[in-house]
């Protein structure tokens, strides 16, 4: 049995990786889904391509930053290797916090509103996802427990794990997780195409952090390499964090019942006009 080679070709000694692509693959379909629905109330769809770049490129550095903390045993022996090229080794945590904060750098640059833009862009984050996953297989890594079930991936001796190194086929977590994600992708699409009454701006992005962190919950049970904090897996420990603080934040939010929270469909936000001085206090 032959695996996947992580690399989809070659030019000389410059390599494209599988990972890479599929990554920016699904970050281009994500900048396509949110500009769709950035249109549909009033903006400019070209603000979301040019969003892109700034939140791809903070979304690399944080999944890394995240899968080299983890890693940190490793990393702190290979110095060179934190910034390979290599295209293995991403946290999808970092990655979405690394991101956030782009868009946030963003919207303050360009005077646009945040919490707006978050549920624009939150959809087609779950679809990334489910697509970037596949890098997972052709690396193969973020495989689960051996098992003999006829979707089991096979994976070479190199990357198995010690513990298992008599075994040749495993649980694919990552096809586990990529199906989910596009079920969850499905869910925010339909609810940022025709959620109206009782919305509040960045309520799509909440429930995100909501969707996700279940779904991770759970695929981290197959998850033998895992992180571990106090007994528990350290994206389990985020998991939960993330569902008990955003539902509290949701709930929260509609008893403050704010009108600048309201979700207006069809006209974009714009930040107040500075207020004009006095006529006596412009002599």
């Amino acid at each position: 049995m032959q695996a996947p080679s992580p690399v989809l070709f070659r030019i000389g000694s410059f390599a494209v990786y599988w990972y890479g692509v599929l990554i920016v693959t699904g970050a281009t379909l994500a900048a396509y889904l949110t500009s769709r629905l950035s249109r549909r109330n009033g903006h400019d769809p070209e603000i979301a391509w040019n969003m892109l770049i700034v939140c791809l490129f903070a979304g690399v550095l944080g999944a890394r930053a995240y899968h080299v903390i983890d890693e940190w045993a490793y990393y702190r022996q290979n110095l060179d290797q934190i910034l390979g090229l290599q295209m293995q080794g991403f946290g999808i945590f970092g990655a979405v916090g690394g991101g956030a904060l782009g868009l946030w750098l963003y919207c303050r640059h360009q005077k646009l509103r945040f919490l707006e833009w978050t549920d624009y862009v939150a959809p087609g984050l779950l679809l990334a996802q489910a697509i970037g996953r596949w890098g997972n297989f052709f690396n193969q890594e973020l495989y689960g427990y051996p098992t003999d079930l006829p979707w089991g991936v096979y994976i070479d001796p190199d990357h198995r794990l010690e513990q298992f190194m008599t075994y040749e086929y495993f649980h694919p977590t990552f096809l586990y997780e990529s199906l989910l994600c596009f079920v969850g992708f499905l869910i925010l699409i339909y609810l940022a195409r025709n959620w109206q009454k009782s919305r509040r701006y960045g309520d799509i992005f909440f429930l995100y952090f909501i969707i996700y962190p279940i779904i991770r919950y759970f695929t981290e049970f197959q998850r033998p390499d895992a992180w571990i904090i106090a007994g528990m897996p350290t994206a389990q420990w985020i998991s939960i964090i993330c569902v008990l603080f955003f539902t509290s934040v949701l709930i929260i939010r509609r008893k403050l019942n704010r009108p600048t929270m309201v979700y207006v469909p069809g006209t974009p936000w714009q930040p107040p006009a500075p207020q004009e001085a006095p006529a006596e206090e412009k002599k």
